[in-house]
């Protein structure tokens, strides 16, 4: 943590001497404001996050001693201040009770010295409206009034709003270096009991910088935010690092509860401009900032962002009115089925539940919103061991903010799981292959043992029996002629469905060209060795239709290993209602890609001779056919994939 000045805050002299003249008995100095309005048994509340007001903190531990019971409530703390230095070896003195366990306090509430509160930012406000926490003081800070004698609550709207409107005192440091706020961010002096003139530095907060894996998930984040979408960042290193992967984003809004730093870069680069928004239209709509003196200069008497309490901004009602609303949290563990754990290491409290459930739940009612946990596969240990935070099972009394049935999407920077609708055996499935490659084979043994896969399930791996990675760099969309998005991928073990289900689609004759034998079912057994491929010596694509929410598998064609450690054979096939629109040839296209990229330099395919549509696409080809031969009725091809003898590209899709 760092402090450091605000520019161009100067203290309006003009406007506090005229309102000293009328509020002149409600200033105290620092000594009176404690003893006055802080007795033993008061239950207080300190202002939050970067609006600390720290002299009156540090005033408030000197007194400590003398203040048995105190009961101090606390969002967040992110001061250095130790408010137990003063009662060390002394009981029944300050008690502290945080909604968000910050790292100042972590230990404390470990060890039972202060409480933690799990709450819902969006119901904290109601607490102390309707008088279920009854507050005896609150000590905040804030800007200096206005000419009609408004000051602003500044950079800590959140929950300090409520406090102010329901505390029996209220007592504040006016501070010409606290930024002057839009919003709902007021309040006049005539509801200010009490205060201090002070002119500290406002506390400035910064990230590390994201390492790779942060970066990586940050890219699969980035992938699922659309032009036009309104996004949530929270608190964490993880999630912070999303907002500089959105540079190339357009017309992007916020509403969120914190605003950090990277936001004022995306505004300058014209990336934030929050004109799609559905509420608060042209509008950062926030409930804190968390950051340092650049943000601080942004947001002071700048209309562009908004400060609102969080019982409106964390309002799922009001999250959910915006149309491709994006939420994006960090979590601690994540287990198969999907329980979420973002509080808790076992027993041990480790932060806070925070904005996340609010606005989980806001952007999965919200029109093409995406709700996103993002959390790295591993972790590693004070003692050096590295766990997975994907788990077979939460850690015992772990909490669980998102239940299985309301979890959309986890990523991790080895991919994207989607398992909203999905069942336990596809959940399993889908998380496995986001877990680190080192901990796939023990969560797969567990999910065994638990019966929620088959029990022959495999894993895919390479020739040499290592965990295949799955290879997100073969992913890509195609526009067709028509205006459909087509998604292509490499086919997964949690495809298998979806694979039974195109095949089932196909009539007698075409399970007869693509097989060549009359094929009546394709249970499981069947199904297995064409979604666990290897990626390295053999590739399997599915084509998959972007369209609306139901995501089917249109058409799918591979290439297997052959003895000829330089050829593939390869085959596809696709659903009879997708025919006509270039998709085969396409497909043919990537997998030509792929198969150079593996070092093949030709393939071979097997055509039945009235499968007129296969026999065109092949005697079309752009590559050079090295020959063609037909033995009772089936024409085999081969094709030199080195050598193209003519371009095509555009042809039948654009390849994005």
């Amino acid at each position: 943590m760092t402090r450091t000045n605000i520019k161009d805050l100067p203290l309006n002299l003009k406007n506090l001497l005229n309102f000293l003249k009328k509020h002149g008995k409600k200033k105290v100095s620092l000594d009176t404001a404690i003893k006055d309005y802080i007795r033993p048994g008061s239950r207080i509340f300190i202002g939050s996050g970067c609006s600390e007001p720290i002299d009156f903190t540090k005033k408030l531990i000197e007194f400590a001693p003398k203040l048995p019971d105190v009961e101090i409530i606390h969002l967040l703390s992110l001061s250095d201040l130790n408010y137990y230095a003063a009662t060390e070896g002394m009981e029944n003195l300050f008690r502290y009770n945080a909604f968000f366990i910050g790292k100042s306090l972590r230990n404390f509430v470990l060890e039972g010295r202060a409480d933690y509160t799990p709450m819902l930012l969006s119901d904290i406000p109601r607490l102390f409206k309707t008088g279920q926490v009854h507050l005896d003081t609150a000590l905040l800070q804030v800007s200096p009034p206005d000419k009609k004698g408004y000051c602003s609550l500044g950079i800590n709207v959140d929950i300090s709003k409520a406090v102010a409107e329901s505390a029996e005192k209220v007592v504040v440091e006016i501070n010409p270096k606290m930024p002057r706020t839009y919003g709902d961010s007021l309040i006049h002096m005539d509801n200010i009991d009490a205060f201090v003139l002070t002119d500290h530095d406002i506390i400035e907060f910064t990230y590390d910088p994201p390492d790779e894996n942060s970066k990586k998930i940050a890219r699969f984040v980035a992938s699922l935010v659309e032009d036009g979408s309104t996004i949530q960042i929270g608190i964490g290193k993880v999630s912070n690092a999303v907002v500089s992967a959105l540079s190339e984003k357009k017309d992007i809004g916020v509403h969120s509860v914190v605003i950090t730093d990277d936001i004022v870069d995306l505004v300058e680069k014209g990336v934030i401009t929050c004109k799609k928004k559905t509420i608060n239209k042209g509008k950062i709509a926030c409930a804190f900032a968390l950051g340092t003196n650049k943000l601080y200069n942004f947001v002071n008497n700048n209309p562009f962002v908004e400060f609102y309490p969080c019982d409106y901004v964390n309002d799922p009602i009001i999250i959910s009115k915006n149309r491709k609303q994006i939420s994006i949290n960090g979590a601690i563990s994540v287990d198969l089925t999907g329980q979420v754990n973002v509080d808790s290491l076992g027993y041990r409290f480790y932060s806070g539940l925070g904005g996340l459930v609010d606005f989980m739940t806001g952007a999965a009612k919200s029109e093409d919103g995406k709700p996103i946990i993002v959390l790295p596969s591993t972790v590693t240990l004070p003692n050096g061991n590295v766990i997975s935070r994907i788990m077979p099972c939460l850690q015992p009394c772990s909490g669980v903010a998102i239940p299985r049935s309301n979890v959309h999407y986890i990523i991790t920077e080895w991919g994207i799981a989607y398992l909203y609708g999905k069942s336990i055996r596809e959940r399993v499935l889908q998380m496995i292959n986001i877990a680190h490659p080192d901990f796939r084979e023990e969560l797969l043994e567990h999910a065994k043992n638990c019966n929620y896969v088959y029990l022959d399930q495999e894993l895919p791996k390479s020739i040499d029996g290592r965990i295949s990675v799955y290879p997100y760099r073969y992913e890509s969309k195609v526009q067709l002629k028509n205006g459909k998005t087509l998604i292509i991928r490499p086919v997964k073990p949690s495809d298998e469905r979806m694979i039974q289900e195109l095949y089932y689609s196909l009539d007698k004759d075409e399970l007869y060209y693509r097989f060549f034998s009359s094929v009546k079912d394709f249970r499981h057994t069947k199904i297995l060795p064409m979604v666990n491929i290897d990626y390295s010596t053999n590739m399997i694509l599915v084509v998959i239709n972007a369209e609306g929410e139901k995501k089917d598998v249109i058409a799918s064609g591979g290439f297997f290993k052959t003895e000829d450690p330089s050829q593939v054979e390869m085959a596809w096939v696709t659903n009879k209602d997708w025919r006509g629109q270039g998709i085969a040839r396409i497909l043919l296209k990537n997998l030509v890609k792929i198969a150079r990229e593996l070092k093949y330099r030709s393939i071979k395919a097997q055509v039945i001779y009235d499968n007129a549509p296969m026999m065109h696409i092949l005697n079309t080809s752009s590559y050079d056919l090295i020959s063609k031969k037909t033995e009772a009725g089936i024409v085999k091809f081969v094709i030199d994939i080195q050598k193209r003898i003519k371009f095509d590209i555009n042809e039948y899709g654009l390849i994005l």
